[in-house]
């Protein structure tokens, strides 16, 4: 089985990241931290290492980069609990366990430092404006996230969380009826966000892990409730969960899936729609007031409309961000030894194997 995850988010509080938590060394066996700067083939050397895995049968999940979602920031092998994973910034990783568990993988040896010295000049300004303008991206997705913190306060005032809390109870009782085989260990990823490519969301993985989907048609924000019910209860009888956190508000579940039941709830509404054919499909804006609703109808559209264009704002920071990197990129890859580093990727494969 294949998945793809994020471990880091574009939100309105900067750059969030899950990759400590991903990298415990106390449920892993072998972690690589791959160590290097833009354009060495850090990704390159991660994609090689996932696709022997898949060759050799094994599971893999990808972990893409919230910067550019076609680049890797993981991979991991969870069957041998074997991770290679970028090390360097926005989330820098060092061995806790050198050799026992983790161990530097320097990439950076395939520069030709040289090289780099003569278009320095060119490296310094790229770099510069690539920063440039992730501060402007996220000041904008800081603007839209509060925006629609305050579209989700009008629309939740007299929510009836009455019902709410009825409903998640026979969704409990009739999916969560008997024990599970697991640990009751729970995973936190995030299943997408605001990226230079628009707004990705990896529902090919929610499909992948579970066969019943249930899709909450939620604007106001009240299917966390649900879902950290469903959890709580899945967790009890045994059965491990993935949380899919939302990026502007960590502390709350945007998806969540139960691959042992074959089972998962997804967040469903524009711009992020689930675009499969769901199980069951919740409508959890019946439950909010809808007088209240209908009175405030003018305010809500102008927040949603105001949400929109800071939101595209910051995704436009972001494309930015990325063609800046890509220059950077562009002059750094005249000076790496590729043939090297995919030797590397060799030399570490073999070693993986022998441990499968």
């Amino acid at each position: 089985m294949v998945t793809n995850f994020f471990l880091g988010a574009n939100s309105s509080a900067g750059f969030r990241s899950l990759y400590q938590e991903f990298i415990d060394p106390e449920r892993n066996f072998d972690i690589l931290v791959l160590k290097g700067g833009p354009g060495v083939g850090k990704s390159s050397f991660m994609k090689y290492i996932g696709s022997r895995a898949e060759e050799a049968g094994e599971d893999v999940e990808y972990i893409w980069c919230s910067g550019d979602p076609d680049s890797l920031d993981a991979v991991r092998l969870p069957r041998v609990g074997v991770i290679a994973v970028d090390g360097t910034s926005p989330h820098v990783v060092e061995p806790q366990y050198p050799a026992a568990v983790d161990r530097y993988v320097n990439l950076g040896q395939f520069y030709c430092v040289e090289d780099c010295k003569q278009r320095r000049e060119d490296l310094i300004r790229h770099t510069a404006d690539y920063k440039t303008a992730y501060v402007r991206a996220y000041r904008a997705l800081q603007a839209a996230g509060e925006v629609e913190d305050t579209l989700r306060d009008v629309l939740t005032v007299g929510c009836d969380r009455e019902k709410l809390s009825r409903r998640t109870a026979g969704i409990i009782a009739r999916e969560i009826g008997r024990q599970g085989s697991g640990a009751g260990k729970t995973d936190r990823r995030y299943l997408g966000g605001p990226t230079h490519k628009g707004l990705v969301w990896r529902f090919d993985t929610v499909d992948t892990m579970a066969g019943r989907v249930y899709e909450l048609l939620d604007s106001g924000g009240i299917g966390h409730h649900l879902m950290a019910a469903v959890q709580g209860a899945a967790e009890k009888r045994n059965y491990d969960t993935i949380l899919c956190m939302d990026p502007d508000r960590p502390e709350r579940i945007q998806h969540l899936i139960l691959p042992e039941l074959s089972l998962a709830f997804v967040t469903s509404g524009p711009g992020m729609e689930y675009p499969g054919t769901p199980y069951r499909r919740i409508h959890l804006d019946a439950l909010l007031d809808q007088k209240r609703c209908r009175q405030n109808k003018a305010r809500c559209r102008f927040y949603r409309r105001m949400h929109g264009l800071l939101l595209e704002e910051g995704m436009e920071g972001l494309r930015a961000a990325k063609a800046s990197h890509d220059r950077l990129e562009a002059v750094y890859n005249d000076t790496v030894d590729f043939g090297g580093v995919y030797a590397m990727a060799e030399r570490e494969w073999n070693r993986i194997e022998r441990w499968l």
